[in-house]
């Protein structure tokens, strides 16, 4: 491992795109992946769960995986078995695991990992932030601790399961205002970024003319993603949220983010878990976030398809 291995925490709801942000992690010496932790969201947590351990059978990693949050902290738990299937990474052929999920809770988890190496570690979410906001409730003494936080989740304009609201920021709202509220250094990769990255049938075939097990999963896993963007938005592929989050810290200049106010609507009206972002400075306070804003949509996929090559 080099010396310059960064270590990372990822945290999410697998899911066709966690998948893939899991193997695009794991598949660079820069990143050092301590551990996965699962949530509820895409599907419940007992298949997240499987799911990481799915893509961690897939590539033979050792990376230990612990379940966290079953549901929200107050919410009622949302689901999206309509985009990602009933397992909810439907499409390809899954192996079996071979090895059992670990019984330390999540939270736990982040918070010794936290603070056997502070300030080293960086937190990856692709999910419903539960498991980060129960981690610093338990333990606040980790908030300076931390590294960053680099999130999927929010948007800086419309939503995608209500008209204001992206689906990770609305399964949990609260917790979410619970991290942005931390202080901890946060990254947001929000739809109005990721909606610039779609995996149409050219930048699937990538993926297959790998030639590998990995680079046929993710095409697969890409193809049944799809089908929903096309009912949904009329796009010929489907927008890979969750791998822009590994994918900053690989390389930061493939986007553009922009420093501002976040502030999330934990109200139960319309615009329940909007990501309030004042893009333009409106409101004068003093930015707890940097939001992303543009990505090189042809350089990201350059990068996933030349990582995921190392997969045999």
């Amino acid at each position: 491992m080099p010396l310059s291995s960064r270590p990372v925490i990822l945290d999410g709801d697998p899911g066709h795109d966690d998948a893939i942000n899991i193997l695009l992690a794991c598949s660079n010496p820069e990143l050092e992946v301590l551990g996965v932790t699962t949530t509820y969201g895409n599907v419940g947590l007992n298949r997240t769960t499987q799911n990481a351990l799915i893509v961690r059978e897939l590539i033979g990693a050792t990376f230990p995986i612990y379940p966290g949050a079953d549901r929200p902290l107050i919410a009622e738990r949302l689901s999206a078995e309509a985009v990602h299937g009933e397992s909810g990474l439907d499409g390809p052929d899954l192996p079996v695991p071979r090895r059992p999920a670990e019984t330390l809770h999540a939270a736990q988890f982040i918070i010794e990992s936290v603070r056997s190496r502070p300030g080293e570690i960086t937190l990856l979410p692709t999910g419903p932030l539960t498991n980060l906001a129960l981690a610093f409730r338990l333990a606040p003494d980790i908030l300076p601790l931390i590294r960053e936080i680099v999130w999927m989740g929010g948007s800086t304009d419309t939503g995608n399961w209500t008209p204001a609201a992206e689906f990770n920021a609305l399964c949990d709202p609260h917790a979410a205002q619970i991290v942005f509220e931390s202080g901890v250094p946060i990254t947001m990769f929000g739809l109005n970024v990721t909606h610039q990255a779609i995996a149409n049938p050219a930048r699937v075939a990538a993926f297959r003319q790998l030639g590998t097990r990995v680079g046929e999963f993710t095409a697969v896993l890409l193809e049944f993603f799809a089908e929903h963007h096309r009912l949904r938005y009329g796009w010929d592929g489907g927008a890979l949220h969750d791998p822009m989050t590994a994918a900053y810290l690989l390389a930061p200049e493939l986007f553009a983010v922009r420093p501002m106010r976040v502030d999330i609507d934990i109200t139960t009206g319309p615009s329940a878990g909007r990501t309030h972002c004042d893009v333009w400075n409106v409101t004068g306070q003093a930015p707890n976030a940097d939001v992303a804003m543009q990505v090189d949509a042809d350089g990201f996929f350059a990068l996933l398809v030349e990582r995921l090559a190392g997969y045999r």
